[in-house]
């Protein structure tokens, strides 16, 4: 797939590859995690499932390789590029490499927190560190972001659009009703009945803009949940029928065809889909009458020629918005019998965390920093490059004055308490069936980290006050009772 332009009938694989952050706050490893094995974490076992074989891709059977990467759309969470690049070198090499042939590449938010429920200073953070960590990588400006969850909101597409972004991708029932540009009529398109073969602009209330793809919603389910996936040829085939599973478009309109999923659907939620995609791919590589793109590339080619207007709060995994990320709204994964009535305490709790740690934060870093916040938002640096220069460069930026190695040292906790309060968003610690699975208990060791940084540097007790408030989160396991007891029996023991 060249970097060019795109032709008519055109057809895009977006991979969103992702896992959340597993690392110990306290040691900077990731512990042992049984349900892996054999391996030990799910992070190795995913590399080697997924992640590595999409770099080498076994074609057909035979003994030819290709990098699957360079051939489709893809997103990588910023935390496990991180991940990769230490643990996983010769799959992050060619995940970066395939950008380069093809600039096929998006950012995405940074830790993977639901934008639409973070207050305004952690969204604009979060999108800010996302595109800081592309451009770190891969030596360009990112031009599209994927929203995680694909949770949109009218003001997290302003912090994409004020970041430069120029397009995200959605889920098609998140549309509610379209128009042809100049058109006075809009149409109700409710219930994904957008037709998914064009993009479209949104008008923001800054009267900035940004362009939304909307992934086909059969063809996604296809390939997450009907096998499409066993079959390359016929994978490829679903997605040349696509292109005409609409009503005509206007004359002139171009086609796309796009499916969206999780990038760990071709080879950890389907052994071997990395051979089908590669398979598919060949295949379509050699169907004359379409061409297989991206996004950036077809938007390069064909601006959007409609307006499209949002279902606020809305999200891909959720039917009822974004309800899965505070609430018992009824997605689950699945454990019979277990309730999410702990979700919303479970947000209340960290929030109120959050809430008590802001002003602390603000108050004692403006002593030192000329701009708190301007400070957090440049502090991905640090992540990025941990080296005295690159401690020296980013006070050199921000310090009020040159800082002895205490108040250095004061600075570094205060920051770091704050990134682990957003990294206690993540949203995995809300998907799944229960407060004491792994990804909860990583947010609320996250949570643990900040408020003993605050007892640290701030010299502010938080944690009796959280334990009263998860508390109020019930679990479904006897074993623990609430979110209290998940803290005090799997995240205490993990403090160093």
């Amino acid at each position: 797939m060249a970097d060019g332009p795109a032709p008519p009938r055109c057809l895009c694989i977006h991979g969103h590859f992702y896992q959340p952050p597993r690392e110990n706050p306290w040691t900077g490893r990731i512990e042992e995690q049984p349900s892996a094995h054999p391996y030990h974490d799910w992070n190795e076992r995913i590399a080697a499932e997924c992640y590595a074989p999409n770099a080498a891709a076994r074609l057909d059977g035979a003994s030819v390789f290709v990098n699957n990467y360079a051939r489709i759309s893809f997103d990588f969470g910023p935390t496990l590029l991180s991940w990769l690049e230490g643990s996983a070198p010769e799959a992050y090499a060619a995940i970066l490499e395939a950008d380069r042939a093809a600039h096929g590449a998006m950012a995405q938010a940074y830790n993977h927190m639901i934008l639409p429920l973070a207050n305004d200073r952690d969204r604009a953070t979060q999108v800010l560190w996302g595109a800081r960590d592309f451009r770190h990588r891969f030596g360009r400006e990112p031009e599209g972001m994927w929203l995680p969850e694909t949770a949109v909101s009218t003001a997290a597409l302003e912090d994409l659009a004020a970041a430069g972004i120029q397009f995200t991708v959605l889920a098609p029932r998140q549309a509610w009703r379209v128009r042809r540009f100049g058109s006075r009529q809009w149409h109700n398109v409710g219930g994904a009945r957008v037709d998914p073969r064009r993009p479209y602009e949104v008008r923001l209330p800054s009267e900035r803009r940004i362009t939304v793809f909307f992934y086909d919603a059969g063809l996604a389910q296809a390939v997450a949940f009907e096998g499409a996936l066993d079959d390359g040829a016929r994978l490829a085939q679903r997605l040349v029928e696509a292109l005409g599973g609409y009503p005509p478009a206007p004359a002139g309109d171009a086609r796309l065809a796009s499916v969206a999923t999780d990038g760990e659907s071709y080879g950890h939620h389907h052994r071997f889909g990395e051979m089908a995609l590669a398979s598919a791919l060949r295949a379509l590589e050699q169907r004359s009458e379409v061409g297989l793109t991206n996004y950036r590339s077809f938007l390069a080619s064909h601006p959007p020629a409609y307006e499209v207007e949002l279902v606020e709060h809305s999200s891909w995994s959720c039917e009822h918005g974004v309800e899965r990320w505070r609430a018992d709204c009824g997605c689950n994964a699945g454990t019979p019998g277990f309730h999410q009535a702990w979700r919303g305490p479970l947000r209340v709790a960290l929030d109120w965390l959050r809430d008590q740690l802001a002003p602390a934060y603000q108050r004692a870093a403006q002593a030192y920093l000329w701009d708190p916040w301007s400070a957090r938002n440049d502090a991905v640096a640090l992540a990025l490059d941990p080296s005295p220069a690159g401690r020296r460069a980013f006070l050199a930026r921000h310090a009020r004055y040159p800082l002895n190695p205490r108040e250095q040292e004061a600075v570094a906790k205060l920051l770091e308490m704050q990134r682990h309060a957003m990294l206690m968003y993540t949203s995995c610690g809300w998907f799944f069936d229960d407060i004491s699975g792994i990804e909860a208990v990583q947010i609320l060791a996250y949570a643990a980290r900040a408020a003993q940084l605050a007892a640290e540097v701030l010299g502010l007790d938080l944690e009796p006050e959280l334990l009263r408030r998860l508390a109020a989160a019930p679990s479904n396991r006897p074993e623990y009772g609430t979110g209290r007891g998940v803290y005090e029996r799997l995240v205490a023991p993990l403090k160093r």
